[in-house]
Formats: structure tokens, sequence, C-alpha cells
């Protein structure tokens, strides 16, 4: 999964950050990689921690969570 976040507001506006990983929506938790981006974010390290609170195979929805943890300069 590649996944951009994009800041809009405050300090951070317009800086972004990119996660790459395998996603196995199937884990209740997952960890995923931030690979850094743009603005304030440039040459970021760092972690996601997504963690899945409901998952209706049904329908594919799902309130998910993420919790960013970035190293940047």
């Amino acid at each position: 999964m590649v996944m951009n976040f994009v800041f809009t507001e405050g300090k951070y506006n317009g800086s972004t950050i990119t996660i790459l990983g395998r996603n196995p929506v199937l884990h209740h938790v997952r960890e995923l990689l931030v690979i850094g981006d743009t603005g304030l974010f440039r040459f970021a390290r760092g972690y996601v921690e997504i963690r899945t609170h409901v998952f209706d195979l049904k329908t594919l929805d799902a309130v998910v969570e993420y919790n960013v943890y970035v190293l940047h300069y």
C-alpha cells in the first residue's frame, strides 16, 4: 500500500508524508514505513501503526486508526 498524507493547515501546511508497506487487512495491527516526502518532512523517517476497529466483509467498510511516528529534521 502507498498513501500520501497532505497537511493543509498550521505549521506543516503544504508538507506531505508518504507511507509504504504491506497492509494485510485481516490483521488487527499492521506496521508500515514512513519514507519521507516534501516540505518540512523532507528526509523524514518513521513508521505507522494501523489498527482496524471495525471491518464489514459484506460491504468492505472499515473504521481504521492511523498512529504516525515521524522523525524529521
